[in-house]
């Protein structure tokens, strides 16, 4: 039975207890909030233990769920790392780039299974795509959201582009070469809202938008190939593939257009998007790579590529808002 403990029982981290409360293998072991009313209600409710301090509950488990904002992230997970545990921690990584170069190198020397919670990874319509050959030379994301007062202490980049950036990364496999980013801060401190083009060694150019106060939500995703246009709507759970039709092809919808090369027909795919709950399923995964002794899905390393090009384009709002 592995033994978890998750520090921070705010809005997310109450999603994970009750995930954890009914994943296999597991023994939830308490849970540490600074919080003392919030604690106290989550005692209550899952009927846990509540440790004052997050080292005693390190040393009572086997691995942490840190779902504690982003500043105490590298100090909770140093700790835990220290102790020989194993990590899961909340997006984005860390709160500076010198702390998520330093968990890395931490989480390779300790030898434990460290895993960044992307959770975008998890979305139904987006596995739905995973038997398909993804070879996009063009991205185009939308990901809008109304104003929540929570989360603003972050930019809009790292709190809702930040998912985008990790699943681009994901897809395209070459360095990025180059990126150009606007932003503009509108209801806090920071950006809130901001457009990137991320360009590709392999000629691959992403176009980004990312918005917290918009009128209504938005998170969609297109990837054009050099065989196919894929539209993922990461809100509602759909998957679209149109592509040149292939003899034998079924369950699809198929239109002839005429080109330049004669007649081709074209076939329309919605892929099965099987139910299924992202958090849950990222946290057994985390189990998984603990017990059977693989590699996490989303890796320290991950986690540190999307936090590199985030803070990149960061750097380029602020210089664009100094010129």
């Amino acid at each position: 039975m592995l033994k978890i403990g998750v520090i921070g029982a705010g809005h997310l981290g109450k999603f994970h207890l009750n995930n954890w409360a009914v994943i296999e293998g597991i023994q939830l072991v308490g849970f540490c909030d600074i919080d003392d009313a919030n604690a106290k209600v989550v005692s209550d409710k899952y009927q846990l233990p509540r440790y004052a301090d997050a080292e005693e509950l390190m040393d009572a488990c086997d691995a942490l769920d840190i779902v504690a904002p982003t500043t105490v992230h590298f100090k909770l997970c140093e700790a835990a790392i220290k102790k020989g545990k194993h990590v899961f921690v909340e997006k984005p990584l860390a709160n500076t780039m010198d702390e998520a170069r330093e968990l890395v190198k931490l989480a390779k020397e300790a030898n434990i299974k460290f895993q960044v919670g992307h959770v975008e990874r998890f979305n139904p319509a987006f596995l739905a795509l995973k038997d398909h050959a993804l070879q996009p030379m063009f991205i185009e994301v939308h990901r809008l959201a109304q104003f929540n007062p929570r989360g603003t202490d972050v930019s809009v980049i790292l709190d809702l582009m930040i998912h985008d950036i990790d699943i681009i990364l994901s897809l395209v496999k070459s360095n990025v070469n180059y990126i150009s980013a606007n932003g503009v801060a509108v209801m806090s401190d920071t950006p809130d809202i901001a457009n990137v083009r991320i360009e590709f060694d392999n000629g691959c150019v992403a176009n980004l938008t990312s918005s917290r106060i918009s009128m209504k939500k938005m998170r969609k995703m297109r990837l054009f190939q050099k065989d196919a246009y894929i539209g993922i709507d990461f809100l509602e759970k759909k998957t679209e593939i149109i592509k040149q039709h292939t003899p034998g092809e079924k369950n699809v919808f198929t239109f002839d257009i005429e080109t330049n090369n004669g007649k081709k027909m074209i076939a329309i795919a919605n892929p099965v998007i099987k139910e299924v709950n992202a958090i849950k399923m990222e946290l057994e995964e985390f189990r998984d790579a603990i017990l059977n002794n693989t590699d996490t899905p989303v890796s320290v390393v991950d986690g540190f590529r999307a936090m590199d090009v985030a803070h990149q384009i960061l750097d380029k709002i602020g210089n664009a808002s100094v010129s």
